[in-house]
């Protein structure tokens, strides 16, 4: 559904955002991670076609990026990280006029906007004015606004800002029968644990992506999981550990307080021989978990080795 091919953006001396390709699939929602000044807004505004890419390009659905933006833009829904609404006008008078300016009329104009007021728990607040709204009512309306035509194509950036806990998975929950109906998604989030909950793939970016993938590969960078075996009875976990190293699917493996740690390259596949070798010879095992790497600690490192990257690559610019 969406294909973004070394696109770019320059501004002026600036590169917001630099050769970044990645795909997402019908019914796929892709998170974009990143700081502040990453590239993740602009990247949207780009791929919905606001925007034109200084280099490369994008293919939204088939059509192309610039030639069919009017078009792309008819098929994209967008909630942009200011809500931009009309406070003088009710939440309901807002997306009726944002309704027609998407080619909804009447009766099925009437629908939508009673349908999405009621999505977004607005439906007994859809005749006051948006200027005395908080800021998470308003960010419900910018939601209900960006799904009002049924796009096909939806950009989420910071959907779960200003709102409270219920409201939020709301949203999130809300999100995910989109993505059940087919939809594509794109999210832009600072909230790691909201992503990996509700994206099927994640980009981490800083200007330019620096990994793909989906949440749980992303916690194995090393492309290894360390499982926890807990044991009990009279034989310590170290007299384990000359077993487990010959095992061939074994990385590493040590004792750490009555437990063994297992490094192994594919826990859902490597685990029931793990388990079957350690009881054929004598181990008596009360649990097993896997104990990855968090999102945060992969994010945290992905982004300050890219940052330090830059930083040398400006001193060697100053250089030069």
């Amino acid at each position: 559904m969406i294909e973004a091919l070394a696109l770019g953006k320059r501004f002026r001396s600036l590169t917001a955002v630099h050769d970044l390709s990645f795909t997402v699939g019908d019914g796929e929602i892709f998170g974009l991670l990143g700081p502040n000044g990453a590239g993740k807004t602009t990247t949207v505004r780009m791929l919905a076609g606001l925007i034109a890419p200084s280099e490369g390009g994008a293919r939204i659905n088939g059509h192309e990026l610039g030639v069919e933006s009017q078009r792309i833009r008819a098929m994209t829904g967008i909630l942009t990280e200011a809500p931009g609404l009309h406070e003088k006008l009710t939440a309901r008078q807002n997306l009726a006029y944002y309704g027609r300016l998407y080619g909804l009329r009447g009766s099925t104009l009437r629908a939508a906007v009673d349908r999405y007021l009621g999505v977004v728990g607005l439906a007994d607040e859809g005749d006051r004015r948006v200027g005395g709204f908080s800021k998470g009512m308003r960010q419900k309306v910018a939601i209900a606004r960006a799904l009002l035509h049924e796009p096909e194509v939806i950009y989420l950036d910071e959907p779960t800002s200003g709102l409270d806990p219920s409201a939020a998975k709301t949203v999130r929950d809300f999100v995910a029968t989109l993505r059940d109906a087919g939809r594509s998604i794109v999210v832009c989030t600072h909230n790691l644990d909201e992503a990996e909950r509700l994206c099927d793939r994640i980009g981490i970016m800083r200007g330019r992506l620096l990994q793909v993938d989906t949440p749980a590969r992303l916690r194995r960078r090393n492309g290894s999981a360390a499982v926890r075996v807990e044991l009990v009875g009279a034989r310590r976990p170290a007299s384990f550990l000359d077993l487990l190293v010959n095992l061939p699917f074994v990385q590493a493996a040590r004792a750490d307080d009555g437990a063994l740690l297992v490094e192994v390259g594919d826990p859902r596949g490597d685990n029931p021989e793990l388990i079957n070798a350690l009881v054929a010879a004598g181990a008596r095992i009360v649990g097993v978990r896997e104990e990855a790497v968090t999102l945060e600690q992969v994010y945290l490192d992905l982004v300050g080795e890219a940052g330090e990257r830059d930083l040398i690559a400006a001193r060697i610019r100053d250089v030069a």
